[in-house]
């Protein structure tokens, strides 16, 4: 398996791809990201334990979900079998990833920290207080970006091809680097479609019909829950079918002794 290098146009072709899918079997994805929500909803809900529990299984989550948009893109049947594939196989690497990913979210936390007693509203914001905002700001980024990368396509790597965690995440991370490009057009195509674009439709209609600024809202919080929602979840899986290229077995099942190698970059 190669993880390829390319074009940042692709990061734009991605949510294409994902929308598409979509197009295609809209039911299925539709109740698959759907029941995924319910899932980290109810998990988190769980007293004590349950943000620490969401970590531990949001890899596993993943590989189901990214199961799914495989089995349809290659037109098939969703299956119990399909849906979990590699997951009992790698039950333990991905407890393994989810106690990492748990190591992460704690970083991400503390990260966090400063940036939100920045960003309360109750506080006044000086010209100082702007400057330290966008240091805090720059120092989350700085420690989620990694993170992010790291944990991308480690699920899938880890399921798919059998790495062990530390090493799914090393490919993850490295594969992301050598397609940034491609990530940030996705980033902002993603931030437009999802955050920009809805926002300036309530803008508009709230100025036309203010008083539907509140119904405005609530339809679209709907359709990115309906709409976004599983684009992005698909989105995952077209990146990493994008990115690597791999023979497939029986049924497009990937081999579990595949590895992957990474070609040195520019």
């Amino acid at each position: 398996m190669i993880a390829q290098k390319l074009p940042a146009r692709h990061g734009l072709l991605w949510v294409a791809a994902a929308w598409q899918l979509l197009r295609r079997y809209p039911r299925q994805l539709t109740s698959m990201t759907m029941l995924y929500f319910l899932i980290v909803l109810l998990v988190n809900l769980i007293p004590y334990i349950g943000p620490f529990l969401l970590p531990l299984a949001l890899p596993t989550l993943t590989v189901i979900l990214a199961n799914a948009c495989r089995t349809l893109d290659s037109n098939q049947e969703l299956t119990q079998e399909q849906l979990s594939h590699g997951i009992k196989e790698q039950r333990i690497h991905l407890l393994r990833l989810g106690g990492l990913h748990l190591l992460g979210s704690v970083l991400l936390l503390l990260a966090s920290q400063p940036l939100m007693q920045q960003l309360n509203p109750g506080q006044a914001q000086s010209a100082a207080g702007s400057s330290d905002t966008i240091f805090h700001l720059v120092l989350f980024l700085f420690v989620a970006s990694p993170i992010l990368m790291a944990f991308w396509f480690a699920p899938l790597l880890t399921a798919w091809h059998g790495l062990h965690a530390l090493k799914a995440l090393f490919f993850s991370f490295i594969a992301s680097w050598r397609n940034m490009s491609a990530f940030l057009v996705y980033g902002l195509v993603v931030m437009g479609v999802g955050v920009f674009l809805p926002g300036l439709l309530i803008v508009i209609g709230g100025l036309i019909f203010p008083q539907l600024v509140g119904m405005l809202a609530v339809m679209a919080q709907m359709a990115l829950v309906m709409l976004i929602g599983p684009v992005l979840v698909a989105s995952i899986y077209i990146s990493y079918r994008d990115v690597f290229v791999a023979p497939s077995g029986a049924n497009g099942a990937l081999s579990a002794d595949e590895s992957p190698n990474l070609p040195p970059g520019p």
